[in-house]
């Protein structure tokens, strides 16, 4: 079998990506890449591993088998701990502190992107005038966009983003679009999983499609 063309500069690659949960396989071999400035569609049905391939791209999990390169160098799992700003459905806010407290928390343990402030972030995602509110006191849409802002402070490269157009109205959906035009504008790459063709973000994007054992890694679209 021939072996897959990796680019040098891509942002991200995988190569034979394997997992395996008791011995059982979740998802794999996958082989595919993502530039700076795209973004990469990861779709699939429940139960096909999307989330646990976000997982393991985030450091949380460990590959059975193959191999992560950030840059063209091979990355291991702490390193991609470091590397990526993870958004999954549990979003990981301490319900006994602010909004702001959050953040600051956040910035604390990843650092904070060069020039982002976090009132401006918050004013982003349509969170302003919620700086003291408590955590555990904001609706499940409002707790998904404090992880949004989490994201604008972080100096992630990769962003994993995990269904997040899930339960979100028109107005969510159009913020999640902007934010990840931005990150890719800014030279980073974001990979989100969907179970919905409806959504695709508006940027150049690549596609894999899990369930698939052949893992193709599709064809490019310009948004």
């Amino acid at each position: 079998m021939k072996q897959p063309t990796f680019s040098s500069t891509a942002l991200l690659a995988a190569r034979a990506l394997r997992f395996e949960r008791n011995e059982e396989p979740v998802f794999g071999p996958l082989d595919f890449e993502v530039d700076a400035g795209e973004a990469l569609l990861v779709s699939g049905g429940n139960g096909s591993g999307k989330t646990t391939l976000l997982r393991v791209l985030a450091g949380l999990l460990s590959l059975s088998e193959g191999e992560v390169l950030l840059f063209g160098e091979p990355c291991r799992r702490d390193a991609l701990a470091r590397q990526v700003g993870f958004l999954s459905h549990l979003h990981g806010h301490k319900n006994d502190l602010t909004a702001v407290e959050n953040l600051r928390f956040a910035v604390g343990l990843g650092g904070q992107r060069r020039g982002s402030l976090i009132d401006a972030a918050l004013s982003s995602v349509g969170l302003d005038g919620y700086q003291d509110t408590l955590a555990g006191k904001l609706s499940a849409g409002q707790k998904k966009r404090l992880a949004l802002a989490r994201l604008l402070l972080v100096p992630a490269r990769l962003w994993l983003l995990d269904e997040p157009y899930a339960n979100l109205d028109l107005e969510g959906i159009e913020l999640v679009n902007r934010l990840i035009q931005k990150q890719t504008r800014e030279g980073g790459a974001v990979l989100v999983t969907s179970h919905g063709a409806y959504a695709a973000p508006p940027v150049r994007t690549r596609h894999l499609s899990l369930g698939d054992r052949r893992a193709p890694q599709g064809g490019d679209r310009h948004g």
